[in-house]
């Protein structure tokens, strides 16, 4: 079944052959797949006008950050958005790592000129750092799947200088257990949200977290590296979908980048021509920024 999704995006049926998703893609045609477990934004798709409205009532829209009332719930209030550090250059065109220096535009950092990264692109939004933090923590582990769309707009807003040469974008996976224990993959909410606001195609699928790792919360860069090799794979239906094509992966935070990197040696790998990272916020530690 094919019909139509808010917006005006295109809703491919999960029951839809992988055959006809494949070519869709190949050739240009934009689809858009509802990210695994987004009930919430299912939902709300079904909704009338007038069950707009009373939900408005019923839920006022807030900041994404604070919760206090805002008019448009997919932004900042003016205090969350002066406290936050937004990414900006100059950065390292490869990695976006923030130089604290001016430096010209197309500069390299240190890092990437000694490990060149599988990705082309990666910009954050902002520092890892509050108000945005806690916001990403609720998002995240506290059901607030209504933060999707006012995250994907800081992501719109730090990859403009790439999104327009994009074919499609893609979640960073969650392995099915913990699928199954969230109920969403705030990656995929982010990620479909991008897609429809850029009419590009969503493939939530396209990359599979083949085993289960632990956490990367406390890991050294080196364990982290050492956590997620040999943890993803490309989904085979998709194969033909993104030789040559320019693929946008989604996650929330970027740390040491071990999780992101290794997904990108996958697309890479498949014949994927580029790969750009978003990603909300960077963890920036002192005497990182060169």
């Amino acid at each position: 079944m094919v019909g139509k999704a808010p917006g005006g995006a295109v809703t491919v049926s999960p029951m839809q052959s992988a055959v006809e998703d494949v070519d869709a893609v190949a050739h240009g045609r934009k689809i858009w797949h509802r990210a695994d477990g987004d009930a919430t934004l299912s939902a709300m798709g079904a909704f009338s006008t007038f069950g707009r409205q009373a939900l408005d009532l019923l839920l006022p829209a807030q900041c994404f950050g604070c919760g206090a009332p805002m008019a448009d719930p997919a932004r900042l209030c003016g205090s969350c958005f002066g406290d936050s550090v937004f990414i900006a250059d100059p950065m390292c065109v490869s990695c976006g790592r923030p130089f604290e220096f001016e430096a010209e535009a197309g500069r390299v950092c240190g890092l990437c000129v000694a490990v060149p990264p599988s990705f082309d692109h990666c910009r954050a939004a902002v520092h890892y750092d509050e108000p945005l933090r806690s916001a990403l923590l609720k998002f995240k582990h506290g059901d607030r799947t209504d933060m999707a769309d006012g995250l994907a707009n800081l992501l719109i807003r730090a990859g403009r200088d790439f999104l327009g040469s994009a074919d499609l974008v893609a979640p960073v996976p969650l392995h099915p257990r913990r699928l199954w224990h969230r109920r969403y993959n705030q990656s995929g909410l982010m990620s479909a949200a991008v897609a429809r606001r850029d009419a590009l195609a969503s493939i939530p699928d396209l990359l599979i977290r083949k085993r289960q790792t632990r956490t990367q919360g406390g890991l050294s860069a080196t364990a982290r590296r050492r956590n997620v090799r040999g943890a993803f794979a490309l989904n085979d239906r998709y194969r033909t979908a993104i030789a040559e094509r320019h693929v946008v992966l989604v996650d929330d935070v970027y740390t040491t980048g071990a999780t992101v990197e290794a997904c990108a040696r996958v697309l890479k790998l498949a014949g994927a021509a580029t790969v750009s990272v978003l990603v909300i916020a960077r963890v920036v530690r002192s005497g990182q920024v060169h």
